[in-house]
């Protein structure tokens, strides 16, 4: 349909340019052969395309599940920089809130890292029409943007999220690997994972939520 209407502007917008040199009964035939009705298929196919476009614009039990995590949290962060590494641990706060007509959550977060102010802002999506969760993050220790998506496992009840980040020192992007496993209405853990040197998977972060209010 929006080619269709693209089309035809471009021949009245031929025909304008043409005006001055046409007589009035020219210009109605002229009109009139730009008149071109929409075809049954083209209207039904719009339809299909409003209604899917307004059913993947409403909350569903997904987003109904993302609620239940709204509130204050507090963490207990754990970290390693390598996979040999001893841990370093701090706590956080991070208070979840849906947006967006409950479409979104919107995650704050601070805590601390290496003894310095550390805060950071996610946002959490369930995508409808693709049956996956989106997640984004950015936080004051980078420019960046952590982009990633999964899908919710109903067997293990968590989500294992793929996605990107920059690496500061090549400036290239590196994959990143994220399972969030809420256990239940007050207790939540968060693993993230990085590729060490030697090509193998290791755990670089975990933090354990307990609902504060």
């Amino acid at each position: 349909m929006k080619s269709l209407t693209i089309s035809i502007c471009v021949v009245l917008f031929a025909f304008g340019c043409k005006n001055a040199e046409q007589t009035p009964q020219e210009t109605k035939v002229a009109a009139a052969a730009t008149t071109i009705p929409s075809s049954p298929v083209e209207a039904k196919d719009s339809s299909v395309l409003q209604n899917a476009i307004t059913n993947n614009s409403q909350p569903g039990e997904m987003h109904k599940m993302m609620s239940l995590w709204n509130g204050t949290w507090t963490g207990e962060v754990t970290m390693w920089a390598t996979p040999d590494a001893q841990p370093v641990k701090s706590n956080a706060t991070v208070v979840n809130k849906m947006v967006l007509g409950n479409r979104y959550q919107q995650s704050t977060f601070k805590g601390t890292y290496q003894g310095k102010p550390f805060e950071g802002i996610g946002t959490l999506a369930y995508d409808n029409s693709r049956k996956l969760f989106l997640s984004t993050w950015i936080d004051n220790t980078s420019t960046g943007m952590m982009t990633a998506e999964g899908p919710w496992d109903p067997a293990s009840k968590s989500i294992t999220f793929k996605g990107t980040m920059s690496d500061p020192a090549s400036g290239k992007l590196l994959d990143t690997k994220e399972i969030f496993k809420p256990i239940d209405n007050n207790y939540q853990v968060m693993e993230m994972y990085a590729i060490a040197r030697d090509g193998k998977e290791f755990k670089t972060m975990e933090i354990k939520y307990t609902r504060k209010n």
